[in-house]
């Protein structure tokens, strides 16, 4: 098929247009010069205040060189980058105050993935990048903002580059100075021999299938100075930008792999941004003196994230210093409005002379606080007095939280203390004033209401997805899951979900029997026949058991269907001291891979024939696999609310290696971790990527509902989807049940500042 003539038309949006460059660089050249000019003039005081931007690569920067500066904590930022040559994709997270992470994906234009059409169609070449970037000072009256940084260290190479960059405000400019090497280097101005090649020298390859981490090169090759200024103009959604480029741009992938032209007219880069509001901008820019670039951001920062709730008021503290008894109808009245007041669901009371016990989980209250409150005082208003002082005839409340019938937490609330605290009777009375926590005991006393719903039902919205894969650069699946459970005992349960497909284009991935080499057991990649070609399918049907072995052991055996793609049994052991910030676990399982053919076959033959491709592929028909994991949440200034998880085991395709998980929680609840698995598989038998990673957020559904809820909702992508280091995915996890005993997932939300 013939290609379009381009030089009689503009190639998509980007343009080549010799005298539109040129009027252009004049027209923006000289806004920028005298709007500099006029700042240096200008009143401070009518200037908005200097928030920080993002460059085309993602992070924060000029237009495409990196700055010396970060973003506040918990700043999030989507944005996405469109010229001739490429389509960025990326996202942003300031994680700590002196740690910037972006996470790109890249199309490539003019590049297709592979030649291979069966395996990949027109689906363009996608690139995968990691950057990071350390602040190493902050700005001060002396001295700039300084950061070291490095570009796409964790894919192909594609944009790696290394720089150490420094910004300082003046007025209503920032101006920035840096030095780089590699991709953003490349213009050699400082240093750097062309001759030998032009990235002068610098090793280009990258080790296996992609997806390693390639430190023999870092800040080799080219080096050259880069710089620029971004002037905030007195209208404050109006930003623009000059930049001298420290690339030229002969070594870029398009110009060596398809002989594209991406010539580069001028180093000077100017760009215009106009500010949306505090969650978005819009951005343009003239680059390379004959390129046009445009592109947009979404942000919002998780520390600052708040709520919203119409919840039930709490009870007043009102105690009935005329009532002398307590009748059955009263206990349940006080157990339905722990349940619908308190947050303690379907709870069971016990009492004798001197206590209340109170054993219930806690669904509704990350802020703990906020249900201890709330269940004194309504136990203190419904409760029997003494005549003589008023107070409660019960000297103590215990409430035993729970998770799946386990108990969990012990917390013992003190009547006097309590009544002083709900008086008012002192400065900055405090709930905490009359609690203390422990290992959970056994209730006391007779049984005076219990739950007797056995059933818990809930439907719930499902999202998988991957990203950046040959197949398609996005692929997705889009479902409802239904699921039920019968509480047979207080340690067995009988309970399963039922998956349905609304929407997918797994019909795209075709990965069954790829053509890279690889001979692993096809345990994930055989994903599209469970989703694709199953728009109801039974996903999880299981017995479980669980009990408390002692004061600090839990444990957990299973088994049926376990989940989408494996059937079979399994068990977990948990030791996790109370009030620890550490624990350590370990799971045992046997499994086989589940016919997708069937709503409850299991395979039975090892290898099978792909009648379009002509050749055989394995999957799973019998391992055992498991993992012990250690969890620590360190208590270090450099890592405040941090998680990290360590497993070591066996994984789904028979591979040993280790799991290293690592996830940071803001002050609203949002939780962004990243993991990534190496195993004993070498890259050329992992594949596409060389090793299992992805990365996810959870968020609290109290972010984006009008009610206070313990549920989250989980988002998580891989930057593809193979069959090395995968685990199974468990319907419990006993860290996970156990979180009331050093909160992590339920921890209560921080004041923003």
């Amino acid at each position: 098929m013939d290609q379009p003539d381009m030089s009689s038309c503009t190639k998509r949006l980007g343009l080549r247009l010799p005298g539109l460059h040129f009027l252009g660089l004049r027209f923006l050249s000289g806004l920028s010069l005298g709007v500099i000019a006029f700042a240096a003039h200008a009143d401070e005081f009518s200037y908005p205040d200097f928030s920080v931007s993002q460059s085309d690569f993602g992070g924060v920067g000029l237009i495409q060189m990196p700055s010396g500066r970060v973003a506040p904590e918990g700043e999030f930022t989507f944005g996405t980058t469109y010229n001739e040559d490429y389509l960025h994709y990326n996202v942003s997270l300031q994680l700590f105050p002196w740690l910037e992470t972006t996470i790109r994906y890249t199309l490539v234009q003019d590049v297709l993935y592979s030649e291979d059409e069966d395996f990949s169609g027109d689906t363009k070449y996608t690139d995968k990048g990691i950057d990071f970037k350390l602040r190493l000072l902050e700005e001060s009256f002396w001295l700039p903002e300084t950061s070291v940084g490095i570009r796409d260290f964790g894919g192909t190479g594609l944009f790696d580059g290394e720089y150490i960059a420094a910004s300082k405000h003046w007025g209503a400019l920032d101006f920035t100075l840096g030095l780089g090497w590699g991709y953003i280097g490349n213009g050699a101005n400082l240093s750097g021999d062309k001759s030998l090649s032009s990235d002068c020298g610098r090793n280009t390859e990258y080790k296996g299938k992609g997806g390693s981490v390639d430190f023999e090169r870092w800040f080799t090759g080219c080096m050259a100075v880069f710089g620029g200024v971004e002037y905030q103009t007195p209208w404050r959604p109006l930003r623009l930008k000059l930049e001298y480029d420290g690339n030229d741009y002969t070594s870029d992938f398009p110009v060596t792999r398809a002989n594209s032209d991406m010539s580069q007219d001028s180093p000077i880069n100017l760009g215009v941004l106009y500010r949306l509001g505090d969650w978005g901008d819009l951005r343009i820019s003239y680059e390379r003196g004959n390129t046009w670039t445009a592109g947009f951001n979404l942000n919002t920062n998780f520390n600052q994230l708040t709520t919203s709730w119409r919840d039930t008021p709490a009870a007043a503290y009102a105690p009935d210093k005329q009532k002398r008894s307590t009748t059955s109808e009263d206990w349940q009245i006080i157990a339905n409005q722990l349940h619908t007041n308190a947050g303690y669901e379907n709870p069971t009371l016990y009492a004798d002379d001197h206590t209340v016990t109170v054993e219930a989980p806690q669904n509704k209250y990350r802020d703990r606080d906020q249900g201890y409150q709330r269940a004194a005082t309504l136990l203190s208003n419904q409760l029997p007095t003494d005549p003589d002082t008023g107070l409660p005839l019960y000297n103590e409340y215990r409430l035993i939280e729970t998770s799946n019938d386990l108990p969990v937490k012990e917390t013992r609330i003190n009547v006097k203390a309590f009544d002083q605290v709900a008086s008012h009777r002192y400065v900055n009375a405090s709930v905490d004033d009359a609690i203390t926590h422990q290992v959970p005991a056994q209730p006391q006393g007779r049984q005076i209401a219990t739950d007797t719903d056995k059933w818990d039902l809930s439907v719930s919205p499902t999202l998988q997805q991957s990203f950046g894969g040959s197949e398609g650069f996005y692929l997705y699946n889009l479902g409802v899951t239904a699921g039920a459970s019968y509480h047979m005992t207080d340690h067995w349960e009988l309970g399963g979900s039922v998956y349905l497909n609304l929407l997918d284009n797994y019909d795209k991935f075709l990965y069954d029997v790829p053509p890279d080499g690889t001979d692993l057991k096809r345990v994930r990649t055989l994903v599209r026949q469970y989703i694709d070609g199953n728009p109801i399918r039974v996903n999880n049907l299981q017995l479980t058991w669980m009990d408390q072995l002692a004061d600090n052991w839990y444990g957990q055996a299973y088994t049926g269907y376990l989940e989408m793609m494996f059937a079979g049994a399994g068990s977990e052991v948990l030791y996790r001291p109370m009030g620890k910030n550490w624990a350590l676990g370990a799971d045992m399982n046997y499994v086989i891979q589940r016919d997708p053919d069937t709503q409850f076959g299991l395979f039975r033959d090892e290898v099978h024939f792909d009648p379009i491709t002509g050749r055989d592929y394995k999957v799973q028909t019998g391992a055992l696999t498991g993992h012990a994991t250690f969890y620590y949440q360190p208590q270090w200034t450099l890592l405040p609310n941090t998680l990290m998880k360590i497993s070591a085991g066996r994984y789904l395709t028979e591979d040993v290696g280790v799991t290293f998980d690592f996830s940071k929680q803001f002050d609203s609840g949002v939780i962004a971790g990243a993991f990534v698995t190496k195993t004993n598989l070498s890259a050329e038998e992992f594949g596409e990527g060389s090793y299992n990673k992805g990365f996810y957020i959870s968020i609290p559904y109290d972010l984006m509902t009008v009610k206070p809820s313990r549920n989250r909702a989980n988002i998580s992508w891989l930057p593809l989807t193979r069959d090395g280091g995968q685990m199974l995915n468990r319907k419990y996890q006993l860290y996970n049940i156990t979180d009331a005993r050093y909160p992590w997932y339920s921890r209560k939300m921080m004041q923003a500042e």
